[in-house]
């Protein structure tokens, strides 16, 4: 009778361990509480909606200090709490508008984004950095949707001198997540002081901002950013980026992701260096990744 009870007791404490075991493995699937969205394959990367239903609103001159005036465009859906935030900055002399494209993209994966007009057209990178951070600013604590957005996890992106801009940005605020100079232009930026994850794309025919004598350098002077990556596109210029590209958005929303979300899902799009894609030249980073 003793055996069978001792059975029974060790049979009853393995099933309560099975049990505990079982709920104990959802709560470590979502371990990390930034994760949003369903898992990322090729065609959700590339698509030019995500899985997130988005809206806009504009900011007017004067709706917030340091910047001019964009449109911030957000994921509708609140059920998943709080998203991470991107200013995006368009180059010299260009508007808004042609760095638009990056603000629906984006936002349908999950973050808020603003897509700046510069104070003025020629504001060169200094300038055009002090604008990215106090549009981050803004968002924040004065912007309509500063409730949906966490604080902590904001980044920034920029075309042209408006990536020169982002890489001073980073440099100047290392809590930032994320980085993404578009055809950076900058004289000399502080290279030495980048330590955000910062993704650098150029093109193969640009002459305004030649991928030997800017971005590549540029990447190669980034010594202390634990976490970068370099790429140029093919048969690509310089204003390639003002309109939609598949192969841009794949790996700015991968960057993103990975780094202003903490989603590790999105290392296959990364790690291992990505190669054999007949729209890239050369692809450059630091796997893996933290």
């Amino acid at each position: 009778m003793r055996s069978h009870l001792g059975r029974t007791k060790l049979l009853a404490a393995a099933l309560a361990l099975a049990g505990s075991t079982v709920v104990a493995a959802p709560a470590q699937a979502d371990a990390n509480p930034y994760q949003r969205g369903p898992d990322p394959t090729e065609a959700s990367v590339t698509d030019a909606k995500g899985p997130f239903a988005t809206a806009t609103v504009t900011v007017p001159a004067g709706g917030g200090r340091g910047f001019n005036d964009g449109v911030i465009t957000y994921p509708t859906d609140q059920s998943q709490g709080t998203f991470g935030a991107i200013a995006v900055m368009p180059g010299f002399v260009s508007p808004e508008g042609a760095i638009e494209w990056y603000g629906q993209r984006l936002a349908s994966q999950g973050f808020v984004v603003l897509t700046l007009d510069s104070d003025n057209p020629f504001d060169l990178p200094g300038a055009r950095k002090d604008q990215l951070l106090a549009s981050l600013d803004y968002l924040i604590t004065k912007s309509p949707m500063k409730d949906r957005i966490d604080p902590s996890r904001l980044a920034v992106m920029g075309w042209s001198m408006g990536g020169g801009g982002t890489i001073e940005a980073a440099a100047q605020r290392p809590a930032l997540k994320a980085a993404v100079g578009l055809a950076p232009w900058d004289i000399s930026p502080p290279l030495g002081s980048v330590t955000t994850p910062t993704m650098l794309i150029a093109d193969d025919t640009d002459v305004l901002a030649p991928t030997g004598l800017m971005a590549k350098p540029f990447y190669d002077g980034m010594s202390k950013a634990r976490d970068k990556a370099f790429f140029e596109l093919k048969n690509a210029d310089h204003f390639t980026f003002t309109t939609p590209n598949d192969t841009i958005a794949k790996y700015v929303i991968s960057w993103m992701k990975r780094f202003v979300d903490n989603d590790t899902r999105y290392d296959q799009f990364l790690c291992p260096t990505p190669t054999g894609n007949p729209a890239i030249t050369q692809f450059l980073d630091t796997c893996p990744l933290k």
